[in-house]
């Protein structure tokens, strides 16, 4: 098993602070991400050697451990110190310099994209003293490394399978975009909602292994075609004959929409860019269409009378003939 120099993968002195380390993750990252570099093994590989790195040197007490490892571990190579091995330990005469070695347990399903590096010194396994059987490397070295039979061949590691999980968003929240806290596997993971998902939509988070079904809830005030979406507004008499201004609702609120005079019933009025953000051009909306429905008043007997007058004076055509 080789030893992995973890600065050296992130291109950063021994004595770099932990913004040194981001910052010089971050760059990595982005450069070696399998989504700028689609079908290239080589970035992918580069990709997962500076997540581990940076598993490692972002935690002070990971980094701690490392450091002190570093130092002895050329001993232990020269000694024929295999991980992978049982055997009879008392001929190293302990640790180097008489250290101790204890190596906190971490989930062996969460290391499946590590290397054997890390899975031995980092991971937890059957060679600790009192571990249990559990794959990629051992949860603590024992009282010391010259207690002899006190190890037992590691096992191979087990990979995590792609977890599945549902996030669940208003419309509002497709308008604006949002975060969730969601749960998948015992796990707590915080994932961004981008601005117009669409539902049943797949968000995955590949550093997570983990892929989210997104639920749109049923809004009863809206119909959604892609970005565009489509409601009604019920307007009196007088509004349609005599036009006016009349709130309207959007999934962030209500705006002002004008009614012309002499708007007819079932006439749909569309707003422009009043949608939702379009996928892939959050800075473009759809249309919100607007259809009208004009409810007509109850009159008693005189009303009646008074409306009979005003039709004689200004009689409406025959809308069942056509021109």
């Amino acid at each position: 098993m080789e030893y992995r120099d973890y600065y050296e993968v992130l291109g950063v002195p021994k004595t770099a602070t932990q913004a040194e380390i981001k910052k010089a993750f971050r760059r990595q990252a982005r450069e070696h991400h399998p989504d700028t570099n689609p079908g290239d093994a080589e970035a992918e590989r580069r990709f997962k050697d500076v997540n581990e790195a940076q598993a490692v040197l972002s935690d002070p007490e990971k980094r701690k451990r490392y450091d002190e490892l570093g130092s002895n571990w050329q001993a232990y190579q020269q000694a024929g110190f295999d991980p992978n091995q049982a055997g009879d330990w008392s001929s190293f005469g302990g640790a180097p310099g008489g250290m101790r070695w204890t190596v906190r347990s971490t989930d062996a399903g969460d290391l499946g994209d590590f290397s054997d590096f890390f899975r031995v010194f980092f991971g937890d396994g059957p060679m600790g003293a009192g571990g249990g059987a559990r794959a990629g490397g051992f949860s603590s070295f024992g009282s010391a490394f010259g207690d002899p039979g006190a190890f037992q061949a590691a096992s191979p590691p087990v990979a995590r399978a792609e977890a599945h999980g549902t996030v669940e968003v208003t419309l509002a929240e497709v308008a604006k975009g949002t975060e969730r806290t969601v749960s998948v596997d015992s796990r707590r993971l915080q994932v961004k909602i981008p601005a117009g998902v669409a539902d049943g939509s797949k968000i995955r988070l590949r550093d997570q292994g983990v892929t989210l079904t997104v639920k749109v809830k049923s809004d009863p005030r809206f119909t959604r075609d892609g970005a565009d979406l489509s409601t009604e507004i019920r307007l009196t008499l007088s509004e349609a004959l005599l036009g006016g201004e009349v709130p309207v609702a959007t999934p962030t609120g209500s705006v002002k929409l004008r009614i012309r005079p002499n708007t007819q019933n079932g006439q749909v009025i569309t707003l422009r860019g009043r949608g939702l953000p379009k996928r892939g051009k959050p800075s473009e909306k759809g249309d919100l269409h607007v259809a009208v429905h004009v409810i007509l008043p109850h009159l008693d007997e005189p009303a009646r009378e008074e409306f009979a007058q005003f039709s004689e004076a200004h009689p409406q055509p025959d809308p069942r003939l056509r021109p």
